[in-house]
């Protein structure tokens, strides 16, 4: 076999399997599951990508700039968790009959230092870490092998939704498809910004920051 099919085929085969086996696996890690898994396909692409590990998941030093980090990332997380409050939820737990469930949330309800290590943990395990793993990885495997055509690009997003609302099981099947939708929209701003993975980890994370606000105040 050669080097080009090994980086290729096999490194990302490989990387796949131990990433789902440290999801559904007998062992698991949790709080630090998904930054050890990052760290793995950092590794990969360094491997597979002949020491860029970070461009190829979408990491553009000329793409950190002020604007785009603090000022259009937070303004859309802002929209679309404007969206997920007022018309996603809603939308959702109308159609299943059944509420989110925030319990996992409630020692974070009036707590300022839980808060503050959970807002950490956030922007590590999901901000980076989910982004890294699904959009900077997955998202862009399946580009690598299926191309950008309408259809790839669709099953691309769908599929990796549904992956990603499957995650979110602690939340109850509500829960579940909102994350779904919320993962497809994600997938979509990665796409529509040219794989720009600094911009969709900063919306994820102040979206998420803007959820623990709520939390610490009793609003979710």
């Amino acid at each position: 076999m050669s080097t080009l099919t090994f980086r290729k085929f096999i490194i990302p085969a490989l990387t796949v399997t131990i990433i789902f086996f440290l999801w559904f696996g007998p062992i698991r890690i949790p709080y630090i599951e998904n930054i050890l898994i990052a760290v793995l396909i950092i590794l990969a692409n360094y491997i597979e990508y002949k020491g860029t590990p970070f461009s190829a998941l979408g990491f553009h030093r000329e793409k950190f700039t002020v604007k785009n980090i603090f000022v259009l990332a937070p303004l859309l997380a802002l929209v679309l968790f404007a969206f997920y409050v007022f018309l996603l939820v809603p939308g959702v737990t109308m159609v299943t009959g059944i509420p989110i469930d925030y319990s996992g949330f409630d020692p974070l309800v009036g707590n300022l230092p839980a808060c503050l290590i959970a807002l950490v943990l956030v922007w590590a395990t999901a901000g980076f870490g989910e982004e890294i793993i699904f959009r900077g990885y997955f998202m862009k495997q399946f580009v690598k092998f299926f191309g950008e055509r309408k259809l790839s690009l669709m099953l691309n997003i769908a599929l990796l939704a549904c992956l990603f609302g499957f995650m979110h099981g602690y939340q109850g099947i509500t829960g579940q498809l909102v994350a779904g939708i919320v993962g497809a929209i994600l997938a979509l701003i990665f796409y529509l910004r040219n794989y720009d993975l600094w911009f969709v980890v900063a919306v994820h994370g102040f979206f998420d920051t803007f959820a623990l606000v709520c939390v610490y105040f009793g609003l979710a």
